[in-house]
């Protein structure tokens, strides 16, 4: 062959080896440059940075993809040449790549049916896009030993990543996480369990100290890791479990409970322990849950009634409805019991509709006014803006009705929630904010929306008679509510002393178990 033309193969296995085989061809680079790459997809991550590797490297380079049968090592061929071999042998050229090609082809169908029973292995035990061992090895791994320290790794808002810079970057992370992790665990077992899960097998067991240690170590060569996607530096952060002892029963169980307790305190990292009984929390959630389903399937969601007295008649003139869970031992659940729960198994809405329905059936046989808690979650959603809209246009009881926003969850858009408030005013509706003082009440807040009424929190009112703080912060409350012309409600009035400080203090309203405590059905 003409000593002017050259075929040099490479393969390629992660995205990681890019670089390299880029610096490999500069250093037989001719004047020409064919480079055929030869893989089952053509659009992964590992392929994409190459052509673009090849086009800003060499000037006039030609890349050409050929297709190859599935799980074959991708492979790079590159052919080099100068003008004089053109001017030369013409032919020759074409004819040199067709023989090349014919005996590769053969080569490798020689090799595919010599590690056919190699590559099934493979095709069950590892993962495709990192080659690590996949969550079926590592069940393999840990049934053949019994004394091992398990630590599983997650990347946090992973679906973020993915939906904002796509799924080729996605996989890309996952490739560049896989390569960092396994070079820092050169001695241990790395695996990829799912989308967004690794796992590090640690051969000696390790004692709660020594993998604290470890932990913490490991977090710490993580943070602030970023992995560059061309000209764009993308930011990671992982939060990591383990768990302590040598009972590896129930083992994903334990440290997926972990994981979660991690990401709910907003932890680095934490470590199971027996002695922590997340299982109990746990079964508690998954029997909760089904209440909550049977409760909405066999209209056990029901409206408990509180009276809303005027503090300066004495006469009660509202009722603030308040959902109960009515389970089948005849049990009454208040709302911190279930309400988390619903929203977690989406049918909190289901909820929120049922107690809307029966409060209207039950004061449309009387002239009391009537109050009805909504979450900002529930300003927010479609599907009960348009049922609300429905049940005012039809119930002709707008002007009797005062839906109270709970003030204890953080407002993002202000313009959702005020156009809310204003169609509901259209009807006559009216509009509070509950639990003012905790949370993140703030004044700014009430000069953004147009609101009726203050519920001033039970926080601040239980303590009004004994703590100078809590009287001065109420003193306040009511002080701009009034120069606003917003009336005030006082919740959680539980004593007389404290009924006679409100009264003193100008509030309007009151309510808690001094007046009356919640009831299934209304007074006489």
């Amino acid at each position: 062959m003409n000593t002017g033309f050259s075929i040099h193969q490479f393969s390629l296995a992660t995205s990681g080896e890019v670089d390299d085989l880029i610096a490999s061809v500069a250093e037989i680079a001719r004047e020409h440059l064919l480079v055929h790459i030869a893989t089952y997809l053509h659009n992964t991550v590992m392929i994409q940075n190459l052509i673009h590797g090849l086009t800003k490297q060499f000037e006039g380079v030609e890349i050409v993809p050929l297709h190859t049968e599935r799980d074959a090592k991708t492979e790079i061929i590159v052919y080099t040449y100068d003008d004089t071999m053109l001017k030369e042998e013409p032919a020759a050229l074409p004819q040199d790549i067709f023989l090349f090609h014919s005996q590769m082809q053969r080569s490798r169908l020689s090799e595919q049916v010599a590690e056919a029973k190699h590559q099934l292995v493979k095709r069950y035990f590892i993962d495709t896009l990192t080659n690590l061992p996949n969550l079926y090895k590592l069940r393999h791994d840990l049934q053949e030993n019994s004394d091992y320290s398990f630590v599983l790794i997650n990347i946090d808002n992973f679906k973020l990543i993915n939906d904002f810079y796509g799924f080729v970057v996605g996989d890309f992370i996952l490739e560049q996480l896989s390569v960092t992790i396994s070079e820092y665990a050169k001695e241990m077992q790395v695996y990829r369990m799912s989308a967004d899960e690794f796992a590090i097998l640690i051969d000696n067991p390790m004692d709660f100290y020594s993998l604290k240690a470890y932990l913490f170590e490991l977090s710490e060569h993580f943070k602030h890791r970023f992995y560059r996607f061309h000209d764009t530096q993308i930011y990671i952060d992982i939060t990591m479990a383990s768990t302590a002892g040598r009972n590896h029963e129930d083992i994903f169980s334990k440290v997926g409970m972990a994981l979660k307790y991690a990401k709910e305190m907003q932890l680095p990292f934490w470590i199971y322990e027996d002695r922590m009984h997340f299982e109990h929390q746990y079964e508690n959630n998954l029997k909760t849950a089904l209440k909550v389903r049977k409760a909405i399937e066999k209209s056990g969601i029901i409206p408990y009634f509180q009276p809303i007295v005027n503090n300066e008649t004495g006469a009660i003139e509202k009722f603030e409805c308040l959902s109960r869970l009515l389970d089948e031992d005849g049990l009454i659940l208040s709302p911190t019991m279930f309400i988390d729960i619903a929203k977690k198994i989406k049918v909190y809405n289901q909820v929120t509709k049922t107690i809307i329905e029966k409060s209207f059936e039950v004061f449309a046989s009387n002239s009391y006014d009537f109050s009805i808690n909504l979450s900002i979650e529930d300003v927010m959603s479609q599907e009960i803006y348009d049922f609300i809209i429905a049940k005012l246009q039809d119930s002709g009881m707008g002007e009797r009705v005062i839906f109270e926003l709970l003030e204890s969850e953080a407002v993002e858009d202000y313009k959702k929630v005020s156009r809310f408030i204003t169609e509901v005013k259209r009807y006559g509706a009216r509009v509070a904010i509950d639990d003012f003082g905790s949370g993140f009440s703030n004044f700014a807040y009430l000069t953004k929306i147009d609101v009726d009424y203050i519920k001033i929190d039970g926080s601040l009112i239980k303590d009004i008679d004994s703590s100078s703080n809590s009287y001065i912060i109420t003193q306040t409350i009511v002080s701009f509510a009034q120069k606003m012309k917003i009336k005030t409600i006082a919740e959680f009035v539980h004593s007389s002393t404290v009924m006679a400080k409100v009264k003193q203090m100008g509030i309007d309203y009151s309510q808690g178990y001094h007046i009356d405590e919640p009831l299934p059905t209304l007074p006489e």
